[in-house]
């Protein structure tokens, strides 16, 4: 697992003011709290169902204006990859998790302050950015999973969702700057893992990770570069024995909207080989 890493709810926090980064469950909140309504009055009440092509066009505008507190543009060409995610996922059941076996937990006065875990050797879908900003290469990189998720792959048909998404952060020894380098993944849902079907976009890389163990800790709130450090620097705190993990490369896991007041975050060091 020395590279990859993919994060669906990536961002937060830094020049964004108060916009979360655009995620899938964005879209669902979209799709049930505000799709409802259209124009003066529900669709219901006018008698009529919305237009596929009109609900697309919403989703959209909406993913557009979230994106542009953190300068991203959002293309014409993502409304269909947008509208297949949020139609394919709702609700939670439908989204696959990450296999992984609980090795061990460490508890204080009933607290997780960390776990360690093994995962399964896998595939992995993983595109590497380098936009300006942490949130930016973030964005970018997701888009263009969605793309791969959503049809533009060698079987042309929906791929399922799977968490947490994950990103690959690079540091300097000390651990107080992260490299412009990061790296999204998504891990392929089991029925493709035997057969992962292939990209159309060149960028994205299809890698058997090997099998890797975790120490994980959990937190949460917004990530972007500052709170990606002081979590770095908290788990290291926190292990007895630090020197057994890689120092120099982290993953970011992200398994809920970033808009979301008590967002769900892990920090994964990886034990070295």
């Amino acid at each position: 697992m020395d590279r990859g890493g993919c994060q669906m709810s990536g961002g937060g926090g830094g020049g964004g003011g108060g916009n979360g980064m655009i995620t899938l469950e964005d879209l669902e909140s979209f799709a049930e709290d505000q799709l409802s309504d259209s124009g003066n009055g529900s669709l219901e009440e006018e008698g009529e169902t919305m237009e596929a092509d009109d609900t697309s066009n919403r989703m959209l505008h909406y993913w557009q204006e979230v994106a542009r507190g953190h300068q991203v543009e959002v293309s014409q060409d993502m409304a269909e990859p947008i509208q297949q995610l949020s139609s394919n996922n709702q609700g939670r059941s439908q989204r696959e998790h990450v296999p992984f076996t609980l090795l061990m937990r460490k508890e204080k006065c009933g607290e997780v302050l960390f776990e360690k875990r093994h995962y399964e050797k896998g595939h992995w879908a993983c595109i590497t950015m380098r936009e300006d900003t942490y949130e930016q290469s973030i964005c970018y990189g997701f888009m263009k999973i969605m793309r791969y998720i959503c049809q533009q792959n060698s079987i042309s048909d929906y791929l399922g969702m799977t968490l947490p998404i994950l990103t690959v952060v690079r540091t300097d020894e000390n651990h107080s700057v992260l490299s412009r380098d990061v790296t999204v993944a998504y891990y392929l849902p089991l029925e493709h893992q035997d057969q992962p079907p292939q990209p159309y976009d060149n960028e994205i890389i299809l890698e058997v990770w090997p099998a890797t163990t975790v120490f994980t800790r959990a937190f949460t709130g917004p990530t972007n570069e500052v709170t990606i450090i002081n979590q770095i620097s908290a788990m290291a705190e926190l292990l007895d024995s630090p020197g057994v993990c890689v120092n120099d490369s982290f993953i970011v896991a992200g398994y809920t909207n970033p808009a979301h007041n008590n967002r769900q975050n892990e920090i994964w060091f990886l034990e070295r080989r």
